[in-house]
C-alpha cells in the first residue's frame, strides 16, 4: 500500500466520521430544547461520565484513551459553544 492510498483511505473515514457529527449535532441540538441555563448545557458531571466511557471503550477498541479524551473533549467544548450560541440566541432573539 502507497501512502497515497494510506491517504485515501483516511480521507474516506474521516468523511464518515464527519457524517457522525452531523447525527452528533442534531442529538446535541434536541438536548439543547431542554436546557434552560449554562450550567446544564455545561454540565461536567455528564461531561466527565461522556469522557470516562469513552476512554473504556477506546480500550476495548485498541484506541489509545488519551486520543479519545483529547478528541472527545475538544468535540464536547465545540458542541457546548454551539448549544450555549443557541440558548442565548433564544433569550435575546433578533
Amino acid at each position: 500500500m502507497s501512502l497515497d492510498e494510506v491517504r485515501a483511505a483516511i480521507d474516506r473515514i474521516d468523511d464518515q466520521i464527519v457524517v457522525l457529527l452531523a447525527q452528533r449535532q442534531e442529538q446535541v441540538r434536541a438536548a439543547a430544547a431542554f436546557k434552560s441555563d449554562d450550567a446544564a448545557v455545561r454540565a461536567p458531571a455528564r461531561r466527565a461520565a461522556v469522557i470516562a466511557r469513552l476512554r473504556q471503550r477506546a480500550e476495548e477498541e485498541g484506541v489509545h484513551p488519551d486520543v479519545v479524551a483529547a478528541t472527545y473533549t475538544a468535540m464536547i467544548d465545540a458542541f457546548i459553544a454551539l448549544e450555549l450560541g443557541v440558548l442565548h440566541a433564544h433569550e435575546h432573539p433578533g
